[in-house]
Formats: C-alpha cells, sequence, structure tokens
C-alpha cells in the first residue's frame, strides 16, 4: 500500500503555482580559476498574481533550470502587496530609485491601457495594474535595476499612504 502511495505521488501532476512568472533577464557569467573559466547562469524572475502581489528575484545555477528555480524562490521572499484603486491603476504617481536606474509611474483612467515599456511594464502587468503609464527616466539599459526601480515605485505608494485622494 505505501508502494502504490508513492508511485501515485510521482506520477500526479506538479502543483500549479498561484503567482504568473516572467524571465527578465538569462544571461552567462563567468569567474576566472586556476585552470580558466567557470560558466553559471544568471536569471531575473519576475512574479505576480495579478491582483496586488509583485515580487522580483535573481538566481544562479550551473545551468539555466537551476537558475530559474533559485530566482523563482528568490522573488517568494521578496514579494510586496500593491495598492490597486477601482481603476485597476495606481493610486496617484510615484517614482522609484535602484542604482542608477529611475522610473516614474503616473494613474490612468479606465480604458487606457498599460503605457509602459521593458522591465517597468512587466512588473506592472504581473502586479495587476491594468491602467497606468511608467517611464524609465534613466539612461541605464540594466533591465535587472529597472525591475528593482519598479518596485521601489510601486513600495513608495505604501510609506505616502493614505495622505492623496484616490482617483
Amino acid at each position: 500500500m505505501a508502494e502504490e502511495r508513492r508511485r501515485n505521488f510521482r506520477s500526479g501532476a506538479p502543483k500549479k503555482s498561484e503567482f504568473d512568472q516572467k524571465l527578465i533577464d538569462l544571461s552567462r557569467v563567468a569567474r576566472v580559476v586556476a585552470g580558466g573559466r567557470r560558466f553559471s547562469f544568471r536569471a531575473t524572475m519576475v512574479i505576480g498574481d495579478r491582483k496586488g502581489q509583485v515580487g522580483v528575484g535573481i538566481g544562479k545555477g550551473a545551468d539555466t533550470a537551476l537558475a530559474l528555480d533559485k530566482a523563482i524562490r528568490a522573488a517568494k521572499k521578496n514579494i510586496i502587496r500593491v495598492e490597486i484603486n477601482k481603476n485597476a491603476s495606481i493610486p496617484f504617481e510615484t517614482e522609484g530609485k535602484f542604482g542608477a536606474a529611475y522610473v516614474r509611474m503616473r494613474p490612468a483612467l479606465s480604458g487606457r491601457g498599460l503605457v509602459a515599456g521593458g522591465p517597468a511594464r512587466i512588473v506592472l502587468d504581473l502586479a495587476g495594474i491594468k491602467n497606468a503609464s511608467a517611464k524609465i527616466l534613466s539612461h541605464t539599459k540594466n533591465r535587472i535595476n529597472n525591475a528593482r526601480a519598479a518596485i521601489e515605485a510601486l513600495k513608495n505608494l505604501k510609506s505616502i499612504g493614505k495622505n492623496h485622494a484616490i482617483t
């Protein structure tokens, strides 16, 4: 009986995660050791439930599958809760900075859609925000820092809080 239970457990379908995930960056990185170079992979993932939770994580591994797994686990540890108003937008204008990356986000009326580019768009989409505009104002093309700056902008929504009117 125990063997049958084990067999059913192994053949069962993998559990579906409640989070959607999107790969932002996958790159091969190297470190120099006394015999040459050792290569590994770095993956950056954004996860979100499209209901107000979103997170960014980075993972490194010997192969891409291991790096993706670690990135997803890291993103789950860094999840933040985002306030979404009745227009499926953010409550008020906000800015975020991470490293050299700088992102500005503005709310939009219902029906306008998501007007954003690159990692900021992915972060807003997986957070469940349907009507907003975001602009990456820095000159850096670093997708990881741009995604983290978008997360910082969404975190700032929490810190300023109830002092602003909700549109």
